[in-house]
C-alpha cells in the first residue's frame, strides 16, 4: 500500500524538486539566470512585485551573478511565507512571528 503524504509534505517536496530541477544538471546551486527563470515560472506574482528578481536576491543577501544555494532559497521562502501570511492575516486571528535566526 502506497503511503499518503500530507499537503505540507507534498509542498516541501515541490519546493526541493523545483529548485533542483531549475538547474541544467540538477546541481546544488542555481545561477542568477536559472533562478530568474524558476521564479518567473513558479512565483510569477513575486517576480513582478517590488523590484522583481533583483529584490528577491537582496532578500537572500545576494547580488546578481552570485550562485543561489537551496539554503539561500529557503531563506527567501521563509520570508515570503511570513509576508504572505501577514497579508492574509486580516482574515485570521493569529499573527505569525516566525523568524529564523
Amino acid at each position: 500500500m502506497a503511503e499518503k503524504y500530507s499537503e505540507l509534505e507534498l509542498a516541501l517536496n515541490t519546493l526541493v524538486t523545483e529548485f533542483h530541477g531549475a538547474s541544467e544538471n540538477n546541481t546544488a546551486t542555481l545561477t542568477s539566470d536559472q533562478f530568474e527563470n524558476m521564479v518567473t515560472k513558479q512565483l510569477p506574482t513575486m517576480a513582478k512585485a517590488d523590484g522583481g528578481v533583483g529584490q528577491l536576491l537582496q532578500k537572500m543577501g545576494l547580488e546578481v551573478g552570485q550562485s543561489i544555494s537551496f539554503e539561500n532559497f529557503w531563506t527567501l521562502v521563509q520570508g515570503l511565507a511570513t509576508q504572505l501570511y501577514g497579508l492574509k492575516s486580516n482574515e485570521k486571528t493569529a499573527k505569525c512571528s516566525c523568524l529564523l535566526q
